[in-house]
């Protein structure tokens, strides 16, 4: 019964992962570019739900509609005004930019009096409740957390699948150009990636808010899920949510059965043997470039 607690325990925290490491995915196969803003864009997303809730009086639900929205405008002005114009220049770069950008989000949230320097709890209508099934402890928090993430890639499935977005998206992603040709607008599709991206950073944060609270460092999290899109591989949206539940499952588990310090190296430890033994990750495709 322990192994199975664990188990639950790992496989919610890796749902996060999976969804920001979603992020990672989205933007890198649309733009060939790596963001390492999407933790504080989650963040940010947390923030807009709890000022929703806390200075608006918004019910839950309606505030994290809102926040999805709002940080989906945020992600397409942010693509359109920062990322747009160096595209093109060396990766290192672009790197480098999104790393600014995540910063100056983070310090722009401190900076707001009375809100940006504490910790917050954001007032889910399940947060308290927990079920017992047999011997095991399910927190309401931990199954909205599994059944959120399973209904978000039920939904991007279905978009990518049969909506002729998602179709332009992926047929952008495998060829800029070609698509480009084909009366595909590649611009205004990339501002849409990131702002999907956005989006599904910001549900990660509603979902992990009430586990963890909301404060101007929750982004950090996006570290452990860089590891998890390796894994799983960096081209494979089903590899983010896989790689996230690994990342997750392994972490849980090393905190449990291994002294102090080896929960937080274990992610780093597991991406080290992935490169090792499978470099392309889980899903990841096998590219060849002509020389």
């Amino acid at each position: 019964m322990q192994i199975l607690q664990l188990l639950l325990s790992g496989i919610a925290q890796g749902c996060i992962y999976g969804l920001i490491a979603l992020g990672f995915v989205l933007i890198y196969k649309a733009t060939e570019t790596v963001s390492f803003a999407q933790g504080d864009l989650m963040m940010l997303g947390a923030f807009a739900a709890f000022a929703g809730m806390q200075l608006f009086g918004l019910p839950f639900w309606l505030a994290a509609a809102l926040a999805v929205a709002a940080l989906v405008a945020f992600g397409v002005l942010l693509e359109l005004v920062v990322i747009r114009p160096i595209l093109g220049q060396p990766q290192f770069s672009i790197v480098m930019l999104t790393i600014g950008v995540g910063y100056v989000v983070r310090g722009l949230i401190t900076m707001v009096p009375g809100i940006g320097t504490e910790t917050h709890t954001l007032a889910v209508p399940y947060k308290d409740e927990v079920w017992r099934v047999g011997g095991l402890v399910v927190n309401a928090p931990q199954a909205v957390v599994i059944g959120a993430t399973a209904a978000l890639c039920l939904l991007l499935y279905g978009m990518f699948r049969y909506s002729k977005l998602g179709i332009a998206m992926q047929a952008s992603s495998q060829n800029q150009l070609a698509a480009y040709y084909m009366g595909i607008p590649v611009k205004r599709l990339n501002g849409l990636v990131w702002g999907l991206a956005a989006a599904v950073a910001t549900v990660a944060g509603i979902l992990l808010a009430p586990i963890t609270f909301v404060h101007a460092n929750m982004g950090f999290i996006g570290l452990k899920a860089f590891p998890a899109a390796v894994v799983g591989g960096f081209g494979s949206l089903p590899g983010a949510i896989v790689g996230g539940l690994v990342i997750g499952v392994v972490e849980s588990f090393a905190g449990f059965y291994l002294p102090d310090g080896f929960k937080d190296t274990a992610p780093y430890i597991v991406v080290l043997l992935m490169l090792m033994i499978k470099p392309n990750g889980l899903f990841g495709e096998k590219l060849r470039k002509k020389v």
